[in-house]
């Protein structure tokens, strides 16, 4: 598992660890059953405190990602479509939501904003042909 911090970015280190860790699981990337770090030794290796590591376990915990077994850690917990498909979903939203207000700022009409998804989407696709 690897994780990179920024230091200067305005996000919270836990959030980066626990957005990095989720996307590591809802990629595949560290699958069911996989031990992870200890919260120690997780701080040790990114040299961040253990508040921080501790904050991004248990609310990967909160959020259905990780199972606490006392004595033995974390593991990653098993994801099933609808868990997965509702994560995604609420993914979608939130960037959607920032996309609205951004293009706002920028004095974006819906109807513009529509055409740049549509345009991306086709974009996208042509890659993955």
């Amino acid at each position: 598992m690897r994780i990179v911090l920024s230091q200067q970015s305005s996000i919270p280190i836990y959030e980066q660890i626990k957005e990095q860790i989720k996307a590591s699981v809802l990629s595949g990337e560290l699958p069911e059953g996989e031990l992870l770090p200890s919260i120690r030794q997780l701080a040790r290796d990114l040299q961040v405190s253990v508040i921080s590591t501790t904050r991004a376990y248990n609310d990967l915990e909160l959020e259905g990602f990780l199972q606490t077994v006392p004595g033995k850690g974390c593991y990653v917990k098993k994801i099933n479509g609808d868990f997965m498909k509702n994560q995604y979903l609420k993914e979608t939203k939130a960037a959607l939501s920032t996309a609205i207000r951004k293009s706002k700022m920028a004095g974006l009409t819906m109807s513009k904003l529509h055409e740049l998804l549509d345009e991306m989407e086709e974009t996208y696709n042509e890659k993955r042909d």
